[in-house]
C-alpha cells in the first residue's frame, strides 16, 4: 500500500497477519486477553471489513479495523465505523497509529462513506488524536450497552 518510512509499511492485513494480529488485540484489551485466531479470522472474513495494519521487520505494529456498512439513507451511501486502534506501546508517538487511521480514512472515502463513526475509551487519553485527525464529538453521543 504505502510506506510509513523507509521500514515501516502500511497495508491491508490478511489472514496470514492475524496471529501478529492477536499480540495487538490482547494489548488493546483492558481486561482478560481473549484474542484468539479463529475470532480474528471470523473478523477478517465478514464481507465489508477490513483490517489495516503498520509492519516493520516482519512484525504488525498497529492496526486498525474499518467496517463499511450498507445503509438506507444518505442516497444509500454507506457509513463506515472504526475500532480496535492499536499500537504497539514502544512504537507509539512516531505517527505510525495516524499513517494507519489515515489508511482506513482514505479506504471509507474510496467506498463513497458518507461518514466515519468511532468511540474511544475514556480511559485511553486518546480523545486528542482522533480529534488531530478531524474527528469530534460535537455531532453525536456515543453509547454503550453491555451484556452482563
Amino acid at each position: 500500500m504505502k510506506s510509513h518510512s523507509d521500514d515501516v509499511l502500511v497495508r491491508r492485513l490478511e489472514q496470514a497477519d492475524s496471529e501478529n494480529l492477536i499480540a495487538l488485540y490482547n494489548e488493546l484489551t483492558f481486561g482478560p486477553k481473549t484474542a484468539r485466531m479463529r475470532r480474528v479470522a471470523a473478523v477478517m472474513a465478514h464481507p465489508g471489513t477490513r483490517i489495516y495494519g503498520a509492519e516493520t521487520q516482519g512484525r504488525i505494529i498497529a492496526m486498525v479495523t474499518l467496517h463499511i456498512l450498507p445503509n438506507v439513507t444518505y442516497d444509500g451511501r454507506p457509513y463506515a465505523l472504526i475500532e480496535n486502534v492499536a499500537t504497539a506501546a514502544e512504537f507509539r508517538k512516531r505517527g505510525i497509529g495516524r499513517s494507519v487511521m489515515q489508511a482506513a480514512i482514505d479506504a471509507a472515502w474510496a467506498e463513497d462513506a458518507y461518514k466515519i463513526m468511532l468511540m474511544t475509551g475514556q480511559r485511553r487519553g486518546a480523545r486528542g488524536f482522533y480529534e488531530a485527525l478531524g474527528f469530534d464529538c460535537e455531532d453525536k453521543f456515543g453509547m454503550v450497552l453491555r451484556r452482563a
